[in-house]
């Protein structure tokens, strides 16, 4: 499936992307992989999309706990941060295999840390630096994950 770009001048930038990234969810669930750098921006979107769906509080990486779960929206939506696994064997002992079932939403950052170990994603976000900003890559990896880079897309027109 094909791969989308787009420039991010900024946080808010990249914070705006997250809630559009929020309204093209569908109720079908979805597993998103973030990927970059450290300080790319992944957690930024993160909390751009958490809080476009209503989330009030603080929006944190979730670096300690591994996962935050948000379970006020229509949908539960986990927050992973897999950053300080040391063997992505650790995600089996998390408990979590319940968390990847629709119509839950699950945002990964660094999945690479758990290769192996995590079910396919259906969308993946590549966050690079790009000059003063950011440049996102997406790509959809399943119909799920096509529809909604579909929806975004027409939002980006």
């Amino acid at each position: 499936m094909s791969v989308g770009t787009h420039f991010l001048q900024d946080e808010y930038a990249t914070e705006q992307f997250g809630a559009m990234l929020a309204k093209s969810l569908g109720r079908d669930g979805l597993i998103i992989f973030l990927q970059g750098d450290l300080g790319s921006g992944k957690t930024t979107l993160s909390r751009g999309l958490i809080r476009a769906l209503g989330h009030k509080g603080a929006v944190k990486s979730p670096t300690y706990t591994l996962v935050e779960p948000y379970e006020d929206f229509d949908f539960p939506l986990y927050h992973f941060d897999l950053y300080r696994l040391s063997n992505p064997e650790e995600v089996d002992f998390l408990g979590v295999d319940e968390y990847f079932q629709p119509p839950a939403v699950c945002l990964i950052e660094w999945p690479q840390r758990g290769s192996g170990h995590l079910p396919a994603a259906d969308l993946q976000l590549r966050l690079t630096d790009k000059g003063r900003g950011r440049q996102i890559e997406y790509q959809p990896l399943t119909h799920r994950g096509q529809a909604v880079v579909g929806r975004m897309q027409a939002m980006l027109l």
